[in-house]
């Protein structure tokens, strides 16, 4: 079964657009540095989706050869007329990309860098997307085995500390160190890795649950980590575009507003 990404995005949104509606003014800055095709088109639909929320979503653009001090420096003033500030990755390769994470305000920081380490931190998008999957389809975590593919701060590494903390048997693994076996075997598959097409229909199980928050770009369409003939064997799957997606920027649309009621 293929999740509609969209339909669950929708209803989120229309619970943040009646928060905004009855006067909570709520302002976002993104900031970026030299964004790829993925990133242009994540960044365009987060200001759609935001503007229909009632959010004031603004993008900072920064150069390609933008150092480390740059970027913090401007996140640093962003933050000072902002209820949230999100920094848009993946940033050029100069940048210390975990400095300038650092470097946001836990009271102004949407996507939850701090989850799992502040208990003033909100759920991260992704995991809150998730989440909101996992309680409308009544998926359960306890004792499953569950693989989380990449390590990343926007998806691996919250992604684990979520089933962990829901009762998970999770491993994770990176693209050189796949262990074909336990993906076979796993009940859950998570994937943030950004490979297209790099999970194939053989390399799961029947029944397996998965959610696809990879994203590249193959001949200009924006695709998942998994083939989309892993449906066919799946007994829940994001796609992309249309799962994960819309989800996570309704999520982080609800978390700004949080943040700014706080």
């Amino acid at each position: 079964m293929l999740i509609d990404g969209k339909d669950i995005a929708a209803a989120i949104e229309s619970e943040v657009a009646a928060k905004t509606a009855r006067g909570t003014k709520v302002t976002m800055t993104a900031v970026t540095s030299a964004p790829d095709f993925a990133t242009q088109k994540y960044l365009a639909m987060k200001q759609r989706r935001a503007a229909a929320a009632g959010v004031s979503l603004n993008v900072v653009e920064l150069p390609a050869d933008a150092s480390t001090e740059d970027v913090v420096a401007c996140v640093r003033e962003v933050a000072k007329s902002s209820d949230g500030v999100v920094v848009q990755l993946p940033l050029p390769q100069q940048v210390d990309k975990q400095v300038v994470l650092r470097s946001v305000p836990i009271d102004k920081d949407p996507d939850g860098f701090s989850y799992g380490y502040d208990k003033q931190s909100v759920l991260p998008p992704v995991v809150g997307a998730i989440d909101e999957i996992s309680k409308l389809h009544e998926v359960e975590w306890k004792n499953k085995r569950v693989v989380v593919l990449g390590q990343g701060s926007l998806v691996g590494k919250p992604a684990a500390r979520y089933a962990r903390g829901r009762g998970a048997r999770v491993r994770v693994y990176e693209k050189y160190n796949l262990d074909l076996t336990s993906l076979k075997t796993a009940d859950i598959i998570i994937s943030g890795i950004g490979q297209s097409h790099f999970i194939t229909p053989e390399m799961v199980q029947n029944g397996v649950i998965v959610f696809d928050a990879g994203t590249s770009e193959d001949g200009g369409v924006l695709v998942g980590d998994f083939h989309k003939d892993v449906s066919e064997k799946a007994l829940l799957m994001t796609p992309v575009p249309g799962g994960i997606g819309p989800i996570t920027i309704a999520y982080l649309l609800k978390n700004v507003v949080t943040l700014a009621r706080k």
